[in-house]
């Protein structure tokens, strides 16, 4: 049985690779995505930016050293950097390919209102568009996208305890809370549960808490290392 059909089974939670399997080779490149596949981690998280002239790239800083903004070159100069591993920056219709049917969790570092329409034009050409989600620490872009694909899945990242992460939720219009591990507790669970939506843990490289975690009943553990989290859920 498939890692992603016995955590469903078992009502564990999906183990999802962070910036591609970010501990294994250099975050958000090609081979961590190629990494990531290889390990048959049930998710990918990945960042990404737009360019001057509307391409969207995955990387997770603003900027290129030496160069600057993303979001003020064109996407020839951005293409053309290298990553410390020798690869390029790549396309997110790149990436996409690369990670066929897995669950993708697109985290939108910015964007501008003038790119929301490439941005889903690239999400809606995917090999499996239905596989795909977005979600953003600026719930505003969350709540945008959202209007205009009310079918694209969504989701909140926090790095806070809100009084009613329900309320936070449905603000943005997301169905899952992007949680920082430290910041979940068995009371939160249940309440985003109760609600009908999802938690996911991030960033989370420690064995023990993961294990802790699954327990408690997220519905997902964003980490550097798969195998790590592999270990966490079998034995939770």
């Amino acid at each position: 049985m498939a890692a992603k059909e016995r955590g469903e089974q078992l009502n564990l939670p999906m183990l999802v690779a962070h910036r591609g399997a970010s501990g294994d080779a250099y975050e958000n490149s090609p081979a961590a995505f190629r990494a990531a596949v290889a390990q048959h981690a049930d998710g990918v998280e990945l960042d990404v930016h737009a360019t001057a002239d509307g391409a969207i790239v995955v990387h997770h800083d603003a900027d290129l050293p030496e160069r600057g903004a993303i979001g003020a070159l064109p996407a020839r100069e951005v293409l053309a950097h290298r990553l410390p591993n020798g690869e390029p920056i790549p396309l997110l219709s790149d990436v996409l390919t690369i990670l066929g049917d897995r669950d993708v969790w697109v985290e939108v570092k910015a964007l501008d209102a003038a790119h929301d329409a490439a941005l889903l034009r690239t999400l809606d050409a995917a090999p499996f568009p239905n596989r795909l989600a977005v979600h953003s620490f600026d719930h505003r872009i969350v709540a945008r996208l959202g209007r205009l694909r009310p079918a694209l899945s969504r989701g909140a990242l926090l790095v806070a305890y809100p009084v009613d992460p329900v309320a936070v939720m449905r603000a943005a219009t997301a169905t899952t809370l992007w949680q920082e591990w430290t910041m979940i507790d068995a009371d939160l669970v249940e309440t985003v549960h109760a609600a009908g939506c999802r938690v996911i843990a991030w960033t989370v490289n420690d064995e023990a808490a993961a294990r802790q975690l699954a327990r408690i009943g997220v519905d997902g553990l964003c980490g550097n290392s798969i195998s790590l989290l592999r270990r966490a859920r079998e034995a939770a």
